[in-house]
């Protein structure tokens, strides 16, 4: 078993993130993200690393009162299926409900790994017209992708749109 840490992720890992999305983008399984938008997200991160060398990555951002999206969830190739991906999940569903979220969305090509962690894929319609019209106005790209604008099908294509609504009983 490989011994990893997690931690919240400081500005000088960005560019470490940056290096592990980049394969994936490349293959098409993670959308490409800026430098400059991954500062403006450092807070979000979290990290996963062994003898501190980044090994995974994932972040929490936060799109209504009650939601959150788990996205640019990686774990280096050579560490998958260790646990690291579950650990960070668990990390950022404490997370989300130590800051008042009752539900996660996420976009992904990994479904049976979601649906291990309690996430279903969901439909159209999930939040009500009033917060549907309030969420349009963010510009956010995942905020699009929550709800499955038209115009950001092209980048998602063969993704599933999957929701958490996650248990106090995980905050422990």
């Amino acid at each position: 078993m490989t011994e990893f840490s997690l931690r919240p992720a400081r500005t000088a890992d960005i560019t470490g993130i940056h290096r592990l999305l980049e394969p994936l983008v490349e293959r098409r399984i993670l959308l490409g993200k800026d430098l400059a938008i991954l500062y403006g997200a450092a807070q979000e991160f979290i990290v996963a690393e062994v003898g501190g060398e980044l090994i995974g990555c994932g972040a929490l951002h936060i799109m209504w009162e009650d939601l959150g999206e788990v996205r640019t969830l990686l774990v280096r190739e050579d560490f998958l299926h260790l646990g690291i991906g579950r650990a960070i999940v668990e990390a950022l569903e404490r997370r989300a409900l130590e800051l008042g979220l009752s539900k996660l969305f996420c976009l992904t090509f990994e479904t049976d790994f979601f649906t291990r962690r309690g996430f279903e894929p969901i439909g159209e319609h999930v939040v009500d017209p009033d917060v549907y019209s309030q969420l349009l106005r963010s510009g956010d790209a995942g905020v699009e992708e929550f709800l499955d604008l038209a115009h950001v099908k092209p980048n998602t294509l063969g993704n599933t749109r999957m929701l958490k609504h996650l248990a106090s009983s995980t905050a422990g």
